[in-house]
């Protein structure tokens, strides 16, 4: 009797110890889901909606969830409780953006008629000029595993900073060194940037919200698996 018990605790065990998400066996080796090492992370997966410039669900976007490099994922770990000592914590906007998703981009861009969020995102610009300008590109760091789109939050009213230009606005109102924000705009953007280097990340001049983990472990690899 004993050695059966025994023999049934280990095969528990090894039950147990083996047992994960399905989702997480299908990503690549060195990535991880942010939210399984940072739970209290909040996301906005705009790209698994239809709010963002294109005004669809982008090619790619199976679910709304974000995946990053594991040292991208433990650095930002470290941002987020540096910030919650603070009652602040970090928001998700993107983060890994499979080649699929990007190439979703480079179509759109080439339909002139195709201007649905025009008003909401690119009200300045016109369309071609997006690709000229360098907001969108056949090829984005984000495909590479370790750039992040994000903000922060009041974790009491869980509401967003006021950045001074919502995610994804194509204009020079969402540059850094923007002379079109407050300074109680510029503030809060100079907290994200100033937190975010302290923790490896190097920003984006032109958008306030995107950071690359400057030591990124796949450099000159840019992936295609789906988010899901």
């Amino acid at each position: 009797m004993i050695k059966i018990l025994l023999i049934a605790g280990l095969l528990f065990i090894g039950l147990f110890s083996s047992a994960q998400p399905t989702d997480t066996l299908t990503l690549p080796k060195g990535f991880v889901y942010i939210h399984d090492v940072i739970p209290n992370i909040v996301y906005d997966i705009r790209y698994y909606s239809d709010y963002n410039f294109m005004g669809r669900r982008v090619d790619g976007y199976e679910q709304p969830v974000a995946i990053l490099s594991i040292p991208a994922t433990q650095a930002l770990q470290k941002v987020q409780k540096e910030l919650n000592k603070n009652g602040l914590g970090l928001k998700i906007f993107d983060a890994y953006r499979p080649q699929t998703a990007v190439n979703h981009f480079i179509r759109w861009s080439r339909i002139p008629t195709d201007t649905l969020m025009k008003s909401v995102f690119y009200p300045d610009l016109a369309k071609p000029k997006l690709f000229q300008l360098g907001y969108i590109a056949s090829h984005s760091g984000h495909s590479r595993g370790s750039t992040v789109d994000l903000t922060i939050i009041n974790l009491q009213t869980g509401q967003d900073l006021d950045m001074g230009a919502p995610f994804d606005f194509f204009g020079e109102i969402s540059h850094h060194d923007s002379r079109q924000v407050t300074a109680q705009q510029q503030a809060n953007r100079q907290l994200l940037k100033n937190i975010m280097m302290r923790h490896g990340f190097q920003p984006y001049s032109e958008e306030w919200w995107h950071y690359t983990l400057r030591a990124e472990p796949f450099p000159e690899i840019y992936f295609d698996f789906k988010v899901r």
